[in-house]
């Protein structure tokens, strides 16, 4: 891998061997932890769920910096903490979750690529006990407001060619024809399409078949194709903004690019907004 990438990227062989570390703490983060942590997962990692630990639904937002406090403190992490996460089957929770620690300060926050993926493909041991870490006092630091985009942001940029945004859902909502991707629950956003603008790339048109991330000079020529320089500001979007913060993750981290934000509220909120304009394929 790239420089870039050698402080956040980590291999399977590599957690395998510092699974009794005292310095560093694992974290499987799921969408349905009742379906594949307590089936199983990686000895001694703590489980985190996408949606109930890494999201506010109430406030359809990120965690609050209290909530993550929480949080981190419960599951045995502070500053010092290298911590190493990991997502069910892809790591589209995973990268969300870097993001989330990234914009609240974590110093050491790792990947393990391919995610439970490619450790379960390997034959790799699995665990159901649950771990008891020692709890500690931790604080957030003030949010990086580099790493998010909100709404009022990408409206003010819009027709402005240092910006580009890239949307990284499946093309059927790229053009306008679903709201989620192909084969799953279609919610009731009220307009399909995309921002005005927007570049298509998918998030797993950067994995590669075993669940890793694809070469990095395999990664560079994808963005590249689309004239992604590492000059422009770089805002990712999808629905809810998961998919996104695993091209947000690859373009910043793997790729060195130097502005790139995650758009969090996606075509969610975007789709729902009042006076915003979309661009469609359909009729």
């Amino acid at each position: 891998m790239a420089d870039s990438s050698e402080h956040v990227l980590v291999s399977t062989e590599w957690v395998a061997a510092h699974l009794n570390d005292p310095r560093i703490a694992i974290a499987e983060v799921d969408s349905h932890p009742d379906d594949t942590y307590a089936v199983g997962h990686i000895p001694g990692a703590v489980s985190w769920g996408l949606h109930t630990d890494f999201e506010d639904r109430i406030r359809r937002d990120i965690p609050t910096p209290q909530g993550l406090s929480v949080l981190l403190s419960k599951s045995g992490v502070d500053r010092n903490t290298t911590l190493i996460l990991y997502g069910d089957g892809h790591n589209r929770s995973a990268t969300w979750a870097f993001w989330v620690l990234k914009y609240y300060g974590h110093p050491d926050v790792r990947i393990m690529d391919g995610g439970r993926y490619k450790w379960e493909t390997e034959n790799r041991p699995f665990s159901k006990d649950v771990p008891k870490r020692q709890p500690t006092s931790y604080g957030v630091s003030n949010p990086d407001h580099s790493l998010r985009a909100l709404r009022e942001h990408i409206l003010g940029r819009l027709g402005n060619a240092s910006t580009k945004l890239l949307d990284t859902r499946a093309l059927e909502e790229y053009t306008g024809q679903l709201t989620a991707a192909p084969g799953g629950h279609q919610p009731d956003i009220y307009r399909k399409g995309r921002i005005p603008g927007a570049i298509h790339i998918p998030w797993d048109d950067a994995e590669a078949k075993d669940g890793s991330f694809k070469p990095v000079e395999e990664l560079r020529k994808l963005y590249a194709s689309k004239d992604l320089t590492t000059e422009d500001e770089i805002i990712t979007y999808c629905r809810l903004g998961v998919r996104a913060s695993y091209s947000w993750f690859v373009l910043k981290y793997l790729l060195g690019y130097k502005d790139v934000k995650n758009y969090d509220g996606s075509w969610t909120e975007w789709g729902n907004a009042i006076g915003v304009p979309i661009e469609t394929d359909q009729p």
